[in-house]
């Protein structure tokens, strides 16, 4: 059952997606050459405690930090650690924050240094497809016609979309109604209702779409071991159209 959202509820949930929001921009200029990710999820959980939120995902089903981080060839749920970052990776930095009991949900590709054109272009298409598929979030129209944007231009660029990790509702849990791949076709699918609150987060791969899961039951990375990048909102429909809840 999808849980639509009032105005005020919506406000609230604002309010936990630009602290999301904070955090990326606070944090960008930590992404470089010698850092760690680990001193990354250690900032990003202060800053989240600090604003008084709760860093979500820290003992979620188990999961044991504040945030996700995916280098290179992990797709998600990658764990942080002290290996250094080098020149020429690429990072997702998935972020999620409790506050006043609300849930704000973003993921970001990051460049570290100078990186390859082929991973620029990895990390272009993938925001495209996050600003296609928001575009096209509007009441009275189709999820397809939101997830067959984002499976167009993924694939006329060459790129595979995960199929394996999904979009989702959220509200005060993480993981609502609907719960969509990023694939489809125009027209079809749920019917898009005002009021309705959840993530457009597409993964594309530079090859094969399918994934492994690593040993430790939660980092997982594209099959071919290719590079993957991934770009995430969480938005709320108005009447006025799509709301980015956590906008930068």
């Amino acid at each position: 059952m999808v849980i639509l959202k009032s105005k005020p509820e919506i406000e609230a949930m604002r309010k936990a997606g630009q602290l999301v929001a904070a955090c990326h921009k606070a944090l960008a200029p930590m992404v470089r050459p010698g850092g760690t990710t680990r001193e990354i999820d250690s900032f990003v959980e202060d800053m989240i405690v600090r604003n008084g939120g709760q860093p979500f995902t820290k003992g979620y089903k188990g999961y044991p930090y504040a945030t996700c981080m995916s280098v290179n060839d992990v797709i998600a749920h990658g764990f942080p650690g002290d290996e250094p970052l080098k020149e020429g990776d690429i990072i997702t930095i998935d972020i999620v924050a409790r506050l006043d009991g609300w849930l704000g949900d973003s993921a970001w590709t990051y460049a570290v240094g100078n990186i390859a054109p082929n991973a620029q272009k990895l990390m272009r298409v993938t925001k495209e497809c996050l600003e296609l598929g928001i575009r096209r979030a509007m009441p009275g129209s189709r999820l397809g016609d939101i997830t067959s944007a984002i499976q167009t231009h993924a694939e006329k660029n060459g790129f595979g979309i995960v199929r394996d990790l999904l979009a989702h509702g959220i509200g005060r849990s993480l993981h609502e109604q609907p719960s969509f791949m990023h694939v489809g076709k125009p027209g079809k699918g749920m019917r898009l209702k005002e009021g309705m609150v959840f993530t457009i987060e597409p993964m594309l791969t530079e090859g094969s779409h399918y994934m492994t899961i690593d040993p430790d039951g939660w980092t997982a990375r594209t099959f071919d071991r290719k590079l993957a990048a991934q770009y995430e909102h969480t938005i709320a429909l108005t009447a006025d159209g799509p709301l980015v809840l956590t906008a930068q």
